[in-house]
C-alpha cells in the first residue's frame, strides 16, 4: 500500500494552503443556494476525506449560516466485509453524536436494500446463480437502488440535490475519462450534471488528488467527528488493495469486490484479495473469517454448476448455446445446501469471533422469512423445509408461523407423492406445482389464465430427464433452422421484424 513518506505535491502548495482553499470553496458552494447536499460515505479513505473537508468547512461558518441539511448516506448491502461494516456502523454513530454536539446540520443515514433485493433472497430464495460479469444482478439491487431511492426522496422534497462524492481521476483511466466528459457540461464551477439522476448535480472536491495526497490530509488533519484516521490506515494496511467501494449510483461503477471495501460474497472477481489478506496478515485475530472466505470461494466455483443448477431457465424453458444447455437457477437441493452452509458459517463466527461479532447476522431473520415465502408460495416447495434447516443448524426453533393450514399438500401427502414418483424428481415437481396451481385458481370467481398456467407447468415438466430435454431442444432448433423464412419483399415489414 502507498504510504505518505514521500513528498506530497498539491501542485507545489502546502497541505494547509490546499485545505484552506478547498474549505473556502465548500463554504461558498454551501451558502450559494438552498439545495441540500448528499455525501456518499463508505468509510474508506476517499469518502472520509471528502466528508472531513465538508465538516471542517461547516465548522468555519457562523451558526446562522448553517441552514442547509447535509445528508451522509452509507449503503450497507448486508453482505459487506464484516470488519468494514462494523467500522462504518460505529463511525456513523460517532458522527451522529458529534454533529449534534457541534450544532452541525449533518445527518448520517445507513441505507439497506429492500428485503426482496438482498443477496441471499435472490440467490437462496429465487435461485439466481452467483453473480458473474455477464450476469451482474447484484449491483443494481443492492447498491444503486437504495442510494438512488434516497436521493430521489431528497429531490422530491427540495426539487434538487447536490451529490458530494469522493471520486478521483487517479482511481482509473475510465474514471478520469468519465469525469472529464462531465466537466464539459458543468453548469457552474465544480458542479457536474448527473446523467442518471435528474435534478441532481455532482461535486467532487478531491477529484485531482493522488492517493498520497489523500493519506497526507487524513494523517495530518484530525478527524473532526472524533474517529481515528490512523485506525483507518491500519485497516488499509491489513490488506493488499488501495481502493474503496464508492457510492454507486449507476452500473458503470466497477465492482467493489476487487477493492478494499466490497461484499464478502462477491464473485465478480477471481478472488477476494482484501479478506484473504486480512486473514493472512493477522491469522490469529482474523481466523474467524475463514468460513466466510471458504463459502465465497465455493460460490465462485463454476465446476459444480451442472450439479447445482437446473437445466431449465427461470421461466421453465430449455435454451441452447452451441448445442449445450444454458444452465438455469439453483435447484431446490442446492438452495437448501447454501442455506445450511451460511447458517453454519454464522454459528462459527458467533462462537469463535471477537466480541463485536458475537451477534453477527450473515442473513437476517427478515430475509429468512422472505426466502421461506418464495420457496413455499412461489416455487411451490410445499415441504416447507426452511424451519427444519434453521433448527438443525442453529439449535433454535424458527420464529415463524406454522404454514400447515396454508399448504396445498400436507406433510404426509408429500411423503406419499414421493413414494409414487420414486426417483423421478422432474415429475414429482410437476405434480406438486399442478396441485398448487389448482389451489390458487380454486377460490377465484374468474379462472381466466388457468389453462395457460397449467400448460406452462406441463411444458416445464414433461421431459423424462435432462438428456431428453437436450434432445428435444436440439430437434426444435433443427426444425426452426430448416424452416424456410419468407423473403422480406414478399411480406409486410412488421411481420419480418416480428420473426427476427
Amino acid at each position: 500500500m502507498s504510504t505518505v513518506t514521500r513528498p506530497v505535491a498539491f501542485d507545489g502548495r502546502s497541505l494547509s494552503e490546499v485545505v484552506d482553499e478547498l474549505t473556502d470553496e465548500v463554504r461558498e458552494l454551501y451558502t450559494a443556494d438552498e439545495v441540500p447536499w448528499v455525501i456518499g460515505y463508505s468509510g474508506g479513505k476517499d469518502s472520509t476525506a471528502v466528508l472531513q473537508l465538508v465538516w471542517l468547512a461547516l465548522q468555519g461558518l457562523p451558526p446562522e449560516q448553517r441552514t442547509k441539511r447535509v445528508y451522509v448516506i452509507s449503503t450497507d448491502t448486508l453482505v459487506e466485509n464484516p470488519i468494514v461494516a462494523s467500522w462504518v456502523s460505529q463511525s456513523l454513530e460517532t458522527m451522529k453524536k458529534a454533529a449534534a454536539e457541534q450544532n452541525l446540520p449533518i445527518e448520517p443515514n445507513r441505507l439497506t436494500p429492500k428485503v426482496e433485493d438482498t443477496f441471499w433472497v435472490n440467490l437462496i430464495g429465487r435461485g439466481y446463480p452467483a453473480p458473474r460479469p455477464k450476469f451482474r444482478w447484484c449491483t443494481e439491487r443492492m447498491k444503486i437502488k437504495p442510494s438512488n431511492r434516497f436521493i430521489r426522496q431528497v429531490v422530491r422534497r427540495h426539487g434538487e440535490a447536490i451529490l458530494v462524492l469522493g471520486i478521483r481521476k487517479a482511481e482509473s483511466q475510465a474514471r478520469a475519462r468519465a469525469m472529464a466528459k462531465h466537466e464539459k457540461r458543468r453548469v457552474r464551477d465544480r458542479l457536474s450534471p448527473n446523467g442518471n439522476l435528474p435534478n441532481s448535480l455532482v461535486y467532487s472536491p478531491i477529484e485531482d488528488w493522488s492517493n498520497d495526497e489523500v493519506w497526507a490530509f487524513l494523517m495530518q488533519k484530525a478527524n473532526p467527528w472524533g474517529y481515528k484516521n490512523k485506525d483507518l490506515l491500519t485497516m488499509y494496511q491489513g490488506a493488499s488493495s488501495d481502493s474503496e467501494c464508492p457510492l454507486v449510483v449507476d452500473d458503470t461503477t466497477p465492482s467493489c469486490g476487487d477493492s478494499r471495501f466490497g461484499c464478502w460474497t462477491c464473485t465478480l472477481v477471481d478472488q477476494d484479495k482484501s479478506m484473504t489478506a486480512m486473514i493472512q496478515n493477522d491469522p490469529e485475530q482474523k481466523k474467524w473469517m475463514r468460513p466466510l472466505l471458504d463459502l465465497r470461494n465455493e460460490l465462485d466455483d463454476v465446476s459444480k454448476e451442472k450439479e447445482t443448477r437446473d437445466f431449465r431457465r427461470m421461466n421453465g424453458r430449455v435454451q441452447l448455446f452451441n448445442d449445450r444447455i444454458i444452465q438455469g437457477p439453483y435447484t431446490q437441493k442446492a438452495r437448501a445446501d447454501w442455506l445450511r452452509k451460511l447458517l453454519k458459517a454464522q454459528a462459527h463466527v458467533r462462537k469463535t469471533g471477537p466480541e463485536e461479532a458475537r451477534n453477527i447476522e450473515l442473513i437476517t431473520m427478515e430475509e429468512l422469512h422472505e426466502i421461506r415465502r418464495i420457496w413455499v408460495f412461489k416455487k411451490h416447495e410445499v415441504e416447507d423445509i426452511l424451519p427444519q434447516i434453521y433448527e438443525e443448524e442453529t439449535g433454535e426453533k424458527f420464529p415463524g408461523q406454522d404454514l400447515e393450514q396454508s399448504l396445498v399438500i400436507r406433510a404426509n401427502e408429500i411423503d406419499l407423492l414421493r413414494k409414487i414418483c420414486g426417483d423421478d424428481e422432474i415429475h414429482f415437481n410437476m405434480v406438486r406445482e399442478l396441485l398448487a396451481v389448482e389451489r390458487e385458481y380454486r377460490t377465484k370467481t374468474r379462472r381466466q389464465g388457468l389453462y395457460d398456467a397449467v400448460e406452462k407447468v406441463i411444458e416445464k415438466g414433461f421431459y423424462e430427464s435432462k438428456e431428453d430435454a437436450l434432445e428435444f431442444a436440439k430437434r426444435k432448433k433443427e426444425l426452426h433452422e430448416s424452416t424456410p423464412r419468407p423473403e422480406a419483399a414478399d411480406q409486410p415489414q412488421a411481420l419480418t421484424l416480428d420473426e427476427e
